[in-house]
């Protein structure tokens, strides 16, 4: 990560919280469902805690953490669930700066058309927010089947990134759990959670039409 000064630091934070609360208000983090962080310098880490309702987090909802996961923060709260998820993310994509979790109903009905641990994406030209060309053949997203033990999809997210680093679209499907992207900054990453959500409402609508 590139340096940021303590201006840029408090605008990444404020732009989490409000990234939350448009998530809350879109219904894609009901509840106290969902996460989000963004590293900041000294690969600090500072992350939604456990439990909170993501429609009214403030400053003190967040956690900080080092690369390795352990709370540097004093304060009675633990981090989110998914940290593992999270810190996978961050050791293998180098500019990573956010990582966004949500659990859209687009993306639990699409996670159950996948084949053999990929969903093919449609061919719309909203890939090209993903920096994929308009004539290139549509990739596919990756999906990993769903874990109480969080770690344990965390490695095989790992796994995957040694072997198609550099070769990615910016993010990934838990089966009937939810989405995760990642972006340079949090702009980038609640830009790629929208670019997500309108292939899946594709997808969904599509086969609903194909039915009829």
């Amino acid at each position: 990560m590139t340096g940021q000064t303590p201006f840029e630091r408090d605008r990444w934070e404020a732009l989490l919280l409000d990234h939350a609360a448009h998530f809350y208000r879109n219904g894609w983090v009901v509840g106290t469902s969902g996460n989000l962080s963004v590293r900041l310098p000294g690969e600090e880490i500072r992350i939604t805690a456990s439990g909170g309702h993501k429609g009214a987090l403030s400053r003190g909802d967040l956690l900080t953490v080092d690369g390795d996961g352990r709370v540097l923060s004093d304060i009675l709260a633990r981090p989110s669930a998914e940290l593992s998820l999270h810190l996978a993310i961050y050791r293998h994509v180098a500019e990573a700066g956010a990582v966004y979790h949500v659990h859209t109903i687009e993306s639990n009905l699409v996670s159950m058309w996948a084949a053999n641990g990929e969903l093919p994406l449609p061919p719309l030209e909203m890939l090209k927010g993903f920096g994929i060309p308009g004539h290139a053949a549509p990739p596919s997203l990756p999906i990993f089947d769903n874990d109480p033990d969080v770690s344990r999809i965390a490695l095989q997210v790992e796994e995957l990134f040694r072997r198609k680093e550099g070769a990615m679209v910016p993010g990934f499907l838990i089966h009937l759990h939810g989405l995760t992207v990642w972006g340079k900054t949090p702009e980038e990453a609640l830009k790629h959670v929208e670019l997500f959500d309108f292939l899946f409402r594709f997808q969904v609508q599509s086969r609903s039409m194909e039915g009829r």
